[in-house]
């Protein structure tokens, strides 16, 4: 993303504001200490006291994005914005992973929509007028060649359970026939991937424990590991694809080192130009 527009505090401060005029009603106490009430009202105060300003600056340049968006009539395609859902779903494991984390710490799949899609505005907005010339993206890729080449990496899911005996049973079950996803569910005490069917998604070495790895970078492609013991209990592995290690080549790295140099310059002309349209906008605050 071009630049982290924050959600976590306006959505605060917007829930916390259509309750700041209510009496003290039961719906309106958040806590109680000895009995004593904390309303509603009170923190609405304490956060707009503490969060307010920087809440409602937030608030402001994402507007003044979506004015200066919908005067140049630019539109930002649904299919833009999944591209992007869809990058930031992969280290999940697909798009149901990446709600089911995003639930844990309160944001919805919206909200990440609607950031996206501004970061998406201010790209549209301000790309025009940055240049990446060809002998930038050439010194970047001579200094940074290592992080374009491909790591040896394999894609495995896993059961995870408590004890040897119950991960032989979980093994003579795949041996019958029945099916690892559904037995991930009902089996397995990873709750970070167990309702996606233990998927992991694509890992490199060093990423997992040493027992878990060794024994995923050994199986081929769909085998099914025996119960494999980690300081986590014992694991029943599948395989689903592999990547072998590969050594970068410019051209092959050319287009993603764009992006990342335009990354790099979107953000750094945002700061400019948004403060320029502060002072362009007439702008009221009434906080």
């Amino acid at each position: 993303m071009v630049i982290l527009l924050s959600l976590a505090i306006p959505l605060i401060l917007s829930a916390c504001a259509t309750s700041a005029s209510s009496n003290k009603t039961k719906d309106n106490v958040v806590a109680r200490v000895n009995g004593e009430v904390i309303t509603k009202d009170e923190l609405y105060e304490v956060l707009v006291k503490e969060n307010g300003k920087a809440a409602l600056n937030s608030l402001i340049v994402n507007k003044i994005i979506e004015l200066e968006a919908k005067s140049q009539d630019i539109k930002i395609a649904e299919e833009d914005i999944q591209k992007e859902i869809d990058k930031l779903a992969e280290p999940y494991g697909g798009e149901e992973g990446f709600t089911q984390f995003l639930e844990i710490y309160g944001y919805s799949l919206d909200e990440i929509k609607n950031n996206i899609k501004t970061n998406l505005n201010v790209k549209k907005l301000l790309e025009p007028n940055i240049k990446i010339e060809e002998n930038e993206i050439k010194s970047y890729f001579d200094a940074n060649k290592e992080s374009f080449d491909t790591k040896e990496q394999v894609k495995a899911s896993h059961i995870l359970v408590d004890s040897e005996d119950k991960a032989k049973e979980v093994k003579e079950k795949l041996l019958n026939g029945e099916d690892f996803a559904e037995l991930a569910k009902n089996y397995s005490i990873d709750t970070a991937n167990n309702q996606r069917g233990g998927e992991l998604g694509f890992f490199t070495r060093g990423e997992m424990t040493p027992e878990f790895e060794n024994a995923a970078f050994s199986l081929e492609v769909g085998k099914i590991s025996e119960p494999v013991k980690t300081e986590f209990g014992y694991h029943i592995i599948k395989v689903e694809d592999k990547k072998q290690a590969k050594e970068a080549t410019y051209e092959e790295s050319k287009e993603d080192i764009r992006n990342i140099l335009l990354e790099e310059k979107l953000s750094a002309s945002f700061s400019t130009w948004i403060q320029d349209k502060f002072d362009e906008y007439k702008i009221d605050i009434l906080l």
